[in-house]
């Protein structure tokens, strides 16, 4: 018996909702980091927020009964916590010591466009023209209105963090996604946060006795949730998302997340949704879906495990 239509279409876009779900989690990270570190220790936000969602992996890990890993997986796993454990945390709670949220925004809305590059040159994926036309457009169209809404002044230090952690979430989520479809989604995350708090562990103990410790609990409140959702639930659903594919196609969703992080440091950071930021947001999510629709060829398609 043949599927429905409207079974063909949730097929269809099944990645692409599994994806939104991760980059509505994600888009608060950066204006909730940006509070965090005014007061908590930027070493101490990367390891803590990492040691304590691996803390969350080994309590689901006590429930269910994952698959272990082969010598090749964990390999693997080892680059995405580099990635997305290590890396990403690091440089953005680094950089927003010193540049507001919006600013960071800026350089982060390359994400999209840089994970496409590195999942076209690790997979078979090969997007059509309509997609990288889209994609390089959304990319300009998100710096060029975050630049003339908030200012961009120059290349700095705070900004060569940035590109790093870019780079570090597009390996992270280019491997991560791919590992999903073998070890499944949330498992992944998982396992990638648990090999790495042998490290975190230890690191977490130095610098919490030599940095000074925050007393302000909506800092606290914010760290909490960027180890919760910013670094553990909000992967169960992004890697999905990946897993399920078109890799190239969901990691455009991404475009998406600095509209939403724009929206959130309005309404919790104070600064003002204009008009212009509208449009812009706009055209941003627009080039957004056109990239979705685009073709992708692959060279087999995936299977995922849930």
């Amino acid at each position: 018996m043949s599927e429905s239509p409207k079974s063909l279409i949730t097929a269809r876009y099944a990645g692409v909702l599994w994806g939104l779900l991760g980059i509505l989690a994600f888009s608060f990270t950066l204006p909730f980091t940006r509070i965090a570190v005014e007061t908590i220790n930027p070493f101490f936000m990367t390891t803590g927020r990492a040691a304590l969602a691996a803390l969350f992996a080994l309590v689901v890990f006590s429930v269910v009964r994952p698959q272990r890993p082969n010598k090749n997986q964990v390999i693997r796993l080892i680059i995405i916590a580099a990635g997305v454990v290590i890396g990403f945390p690091l440089f953005t709670s680094l950089a927003l010591q010193s540049v507001p949220s919006a600013h960071g925004t800026v350089v982060i809305a390359l994400l999209p466009a840089v994970t496409a590059l590195f999942v076209v040159i690790r997979t078979g994926e090969r997007p059509s023209f309509l997609f990288w036309g889209a994609s390089i457009a959304g990319a300009i169209a998100v710096i060029a209105f975050l630049a003339l809404s908030n200012g961009f002044s120059g290349f700095s230090l705070p900004d060569i963090f940035l590109v790093l952690a870019v780079i570090s979430a597009a390996i992270g989520y280019t491997e991560g996604g791919l590992l999903s479809r073998e070890l499944g989604s949330w498992q992944t995350i998982c396992w990638a946060l648990i090999i790495s708090l042998p490290v975190m562990a230890p690191l977490t103990a130095v610098n919490f006795v030599i940095a000074p410790l925050s007393h302000d609990p909506i800092a606290w409140l914010c760290f909490l949730y960027t180890a919760l959702f910013s670094m553990f639930l909000g992967f169960f659903a992004w890697y999905r998302g990946l897993a399920i594919g078109p890799m190239t196609s969901v990691s455009q969703v991404q475009l998406s997340q600095p509209v939403f992080t724009l929206i959130w440091s309005t309404l919790i950071l104070g600064e003002v949704l204009t008009p212009e930021i509208l449009i812009g947001g706009a055209v941003i999510i627009a080039l957004a879906f056109i990239a979705v629709r685009a073709r992708v060829k692959t060279i087999s398609p995936p299977s995922v495990r849930k």
